[in-house]
């Protein structure tokens, strides 16, 4: 690929042979998308131990979920000038290290800032990975194949984080949640210096701080509001505050961006390739897809069917492994199809898969109401997210990668905030509508349906959106 950038550019990573390279991506996305769900099983007993509040006890969530999040641009302009064996060691010391510090955790004000450090660890691993395989595989069919094979790791650490976050606080602790990161992180911070070893560090230019400042503040103030919004709603104080505030950060941002930094953080020029622009603009989308079919369908077995968490998390095993092979066998076709078949293709599978899902209640069966719609819109997200992250990462300046992938990934975690706000408050309150007439699972039910109706529609206008692309694109 050619560069439009007069800096330097970043040697390729090929240090280590090229599977070793997939391998440290994979797993790295493997623990990031791992950590965002495996506590959720052990907050019962994180709250009796530290003595939570119940309000409190959402920050452990939320606080990962926040500053990962919030620091993603962050850290992948960090990436390109630091090169992304620095920030995949930095991100991995500082993930394994908060892990370290919330496993032996003896108050809850101390694992909350854990959890907010581990965030920003993570916030540096995910753009880091991306730009060791925009850099790394260069040649259509492997990058597309690497796309494939990262996109599968983190459908792993989603299946994975319910699995063992009950095997292991019913077995061992909760502690162990956090703990088990440690010699993890320790393994793949060798593998970083030693497969990365020889490559340039990045850029000899300054961080633009006043972007780096608006942008990071911008963006968390926007997320910290929205996740208010479940409990204030959304004209309260609390929620209109912080989301007013993050946009007018944002729109300073693009401002100082545009306008005033001789190196910004995020180039605007990106947006001119019309991957970067489109791709991201379905990834913001996206985000609400993957929300409504595994967090909103775990509550649907749980609250209306009647399932255990550890039941539930079985119950969308099949659903996972459909999604990693249909991921990879989508990443095969990348090269010979181009963007815009398999987006559509993904988008035709949400639109049945939901609109079958919506018709379920409290007397469904699980064969015929769940696990056929669950499979098809799993088939449909193996279709669309390594497609989506290979279109709006491709045809960039090797010097840009790091903020091309942190752009992607900060997209698809904001719409994902975004959209469980959205779905969470519709379906509160039409359950709350239903209660007066209904018994307390009907009511449930009928929440949890007009979700998966609107993720109907989330998918129905990602392929409007798709029809932007060139007929013919290839990632």
């Amino acid at each position: 690929m050619t560069s439009t950038s007069t800096a330097p550019q970043q040697a390729r990573p090929h240090a280590g042979p090229a599977w070793l390279l997939l391998s440290l991506a994979c797993a790295c996305q493997f623990i990031v998308i791992l950590d965002a769900s495996i506590v959720n099983v052990a907050l019962p007993s994180i709250r009796a131990d530290l003595g939570f509040t119940p309000t409190g006890l959402a920050w452990v969530v939320n606080g990962y979920l926040l500053t990962f999040a919030g620091f993603m641009l962050l850290g992948g302009r960090a990436t390109d000038l630091f090169g992304p064996r620095r920030m995949l060691a930095a991100g991995l010391v500082a993930f394994s290290a908060s892990s370290l510090v919330g496993g032996l955790a003896s108050a809850a004000e101390v694992l909350v800032a854990a959890r907010v450090t581990q965030g920003i660890g993570a916030a540096m691993l995910a753009p880091a990975t991306l730009a060791v395989l925009n850099t790394s595989f260069t040649e259509p069919k492997a990058r597309a194949k690497a796309f494939g094979a990262w996109s599968a790791a983190g459908g792993v650490g989603g299946m994975a984080g319910a699995l063992a976050g009950g095997a292991i606080t019913t077995g061992l602790s909760w502690r162990w949640v956090f703990l088990i990161n440690v010699p993890i992180g320790a393994v793949l911070i060798v593998v970083a210096m030693m497969s990365l070893a020889g490559t340039r560090t990045g850029r000899r230019e300054p961080l633009d701080l006043p972007g780096a400042v608006t942008g990071t503040a911008g963006l968390a103030a926007l997320i910290y509001g929205v996740m208010r919004s479940a409990d204030h709603g959304w004209t309260s104080a609390l929620v209109i505050g912080p989301v007013a505030a993050g946009l007018l950060l944002l729109v300073v941002f693009t401002l100082v961006e545009g306008r005033f930094a001789s190196r910004p953080m995020m180039p605007l020029r990106l947006f001119g390739i019309r991957g970067v622009a489109v791709g991201n603009a379905m990834l913001l989308l996206f985000g609400g897809i993957p929300i409504a079919m595994w967090y909103f369908t775990s509550l649907f077995l749980q609250n209306v069917l009647g399932y255990s968490a550890l039941q539930a998390g079985l119950g969308q095993t099949p659903a996972a492994v459909t999604f990693m092979v249909i991921a990879r066998w989508a990443a095969a076709l990348l090269p010979r199809t181009g963007v815009r078949p398999l987006t559509l293709a993904g988008s035709a599978c949400f639109l049945a898969g939901f609109g079958w899902l919506s018709q379920a209640h409290a007397d469904s069966g699980y064969v015929t109401s769940v696990l056929g719609p669950t499979l098809l819109i799993a088939a449909g997200i193996g279709l669309t997210f390594p497609t989506l992250m290979a279109a709006a990462t491709a045809d960039v300046p090797e010097g840009d990668a790091g903020i091309t992938g942190g752009l992607a990934n900060t997209a698809v975690q904001v719409g994902g905030s975004i959209g469980l706000a959205v779905l969470a408050t519709a379906a509160s309150t039409r359950a709350a509508t239903e209660a007066g007439v209904s018994p307390p699972a009907d009511a449930l039910a009928a929440g949890y349906d007009l979700v998966f109706l609107m993720a109907a529609g989330i998918g129905l206008a990602i392929a409007v959106v798709s029809v932007l692309l060139p007929r013919h694109r290839r990632a």
